[in-house]
């Protein structure tokens, strides 16, 4: 699209077309403009542009400049070229700004390392590594559900609050509700979930916090009728003092002993899962089917907080995901690497008046064989083209894994799955086999909600 766009957009009568447009003004202007009046402002950057200058801008323009390299990457790097520790390096990092100066100024022994102050900092959270056949001892390991909403880090230091995202962004603008109920001096870690009225104030599904994620600004209405709240599960900082080297059994008293000062109508804890031994505990996950539950977390008792993914001391043990069979019914080319190929399928499920309708969309769960031979399956049973989206006959069953499914008005068929991945291709089953609305309305246990 930015290709497109650069070559073909017009150059003024009289314009000069020498791109001698400054990056860091581009940058410090594209930063303060307001949904309404960027389309202007971004035409008239790209009147003063040649067609490399335009693919460059609008490429910034849309958060589509990338590299291809995560952010804790070029954090590493970084930190192995000036010879820094990167977790040093990662919390700072998220206090300060583009052009990083200080940053550059305290690798290059210019000035001391910037330090939070007065300011609620970000710090790297610690992450956990999937559980797969091994069975742990619950004498060394604590047991507690793994909540399906975001991970969230809730900071507060010199009067001001803010919530961060795992990935080090900050969200309280989405959370302003959160943010102000909280005004004890620290650094906590939970899960960041809403409340809905057909949940009679229990946690609501991600399909509910997914109406809060991503806003500058959250109206009343939606404050109202999606409430958030934090459920906690760990404690970085109490006011100054930094606790992320005791071991996880102390951290967890001394959050039980936070937590009853906070307001309860934001912020409750996250309980421990009291079961005898390994076996109960997962014959209790492959039961739990709450919509809020996505799995179980399993944390050792003399565990530090650190940053990453440490072996041996945090384990997610997620539950087994869904399936339904369901029929192909659209495909589009995909993008980068898969470009030539058609990858990214909506499939459908059959209604009660025999009608296929949409119930997902996913581009991933097939190995590079599976998406030659699904690539060949579009192209020869093409029905019709809606520009670069291909409808195709109604004739391949796909076996579909999701995490859950919930009601959604945003889709014909009334449902939304969660994680769709293609697990199997069914070239045994008769389309007319498919699965219905009905029994996904069955696995989600909303009856005939959303519809």
């Amino acid at each position: 699209m930015a290709e497109t766009v650069s070559l073909l957009w017009p150059a003024p009568e009289g314009a000069s077309g020498d791109g001698t447009l400054r990056l860091a003004e581009v940058v410090e202007r594209l930063g303060r403009l307001g949904r309404a009046e960027a389309p202007a402002a971004l035409a008239g950057m790209l009147d003063h542009l040649d067609a490399s200058g335009c693919f460059a801008l609008i490429k910034l323009a849309t958060g589509a400049l990338r590299v291809g390299i995560s952010a804790r990457l070029a954090k590493t790097a970084f930190a192995e070229a000036l010879g820094l520790d990167v977790d040093a390096v990662e919390e700072v990092w998220h206090g300060l700004r583009p052009p990083f100066a200080p940053l550059f100024d305290w690798a290059e022994q210019r000035a001391p390392r910037p330090t939070p102050g007065d300011v609620p900092m970000f710090r790297p959270f610690m992450l956990a590594h999937p559980l797969e056949d091994a069975e742990l001892s619950l004498d060394d390991y604590a047991a507690e559900w793994k909540w399906d909403g975001i991970r969230v880090q809730i900071a507060r230091a010199g009067g001001e609050t803010r919530l961060y995202s795992r990935a080090g962004d900050d969200v309280t603008g989405s959370f302003p509700d959160v943010a102000e109920a909280f005004a004890h001096d620290g650094a906590l870690d939970g899960e960041l979930l809403v409340r809905g009225a057909a949940q009679a104030g229990e946690a609501a599904s991600f399909n509910a916090l997914q109406q809060r994620l991503n806003r500058r600004s959250v109206s009343a209405r939606m404050l109202a009728d999606f409430p958030a709240f934090v459920r906690l599960y760990d404690i970085l900082f109490d006011g100054g003092e930094d606790l992320r080297a005791l071991p996880w059994t102390e951290r967890r008293a001394r959050l039980e002993a936070l937590v009853p000062k906070l307001d309860p109508s934001r912020f409750d804890i996250s309980p421990l899962i009291d079961v005898p031994d390994f076996a109960a505990l997962a014959e209790l996950r492959r039961a739990a089917r709450d919509r809020a539950i996505e799995g179980v977390m399993l944390k050792r008792r003399d565990s530090p907080y650190v940053a990453g993914r440490r072996a041996g001391l945090w384990y997610k043990w997620k539950r087994d995901p869904l399936t339904a069979d369901c029929v192909l019914m659209y495909a589009q080319r995909g993008s980068g690497k898969r470009s030539s190929f058609y990858s990214d399928f909506t499939f459908g499920c059959w209604a009660a008046d025999g009608t296929l309708l949409p119930v997902g969309k996913a581009y991933f769960g097939f190995t590079d064989e599976e998406l030659r031979w699904l690539d060949r399956f579009v192209r020869n049973h093409t029905v019709q083209r809606f520009g670069p989206v291909r409808e195709v006959e109604k004739a391949l069953v796909l076996e579909v894994a999701f995490d859950s499914i919930h009601p959604s008005t945003r889709h014909k068929s009334g449902l939304a799955m969660r994680f769709p991945r293609i697990a199997r291709i069914r070239t045994d089953k008769p389309a007319a086999e498919a699965d219905t609305i009905e029994t996904l309305r069955r696995l989600a246990d909303i009856g005939g909600q959303g519809a």
